[in-house]
């Protein structure tokens, strides 16, 4: 039962983001990204504790995923904030 419920809200998780992202307008995006990488940060940090746990297979095969997710958001948001600041740059 507790794999259920582990799944349920990961599932929710899912919905959630996809909806509170695609709701946000252009024009915030970028700030939103630039704070959001504080969060991401933490999400891999716990990512590294589950990959590198003696739980089971799948819990380090999740962490790993989770690894590489949050590697990937993490750079893609320093990535956008280094462009909208480059915007405001002078040349």
């Amino acid at each position: 039962m507790d794999f259920v419920a582990q799944l349920t809200l990961f599932v929710l998780a899912i919905f959630l983001g996809v909806e509170l992202i695609t709701k946000v307008p252009p024009t915030l995006h970028t700030p939103l990204m630039s704070g959001s990488n504080a969060i991401s940060g933490i999400t891999l940090v716990g990512a590294l504790i589950a990959a590198g746990s003696n739980d089971s297979v799948l819990v380090q095969v999740l962490g790993f995923i989770a690894v590489v997710l949050a590697t990937i958001n993490v750079v893609g948001g320093f990535m956008v904030t280094n462009r909208m600041l480059a915007m405001f740059k002078r040349k």
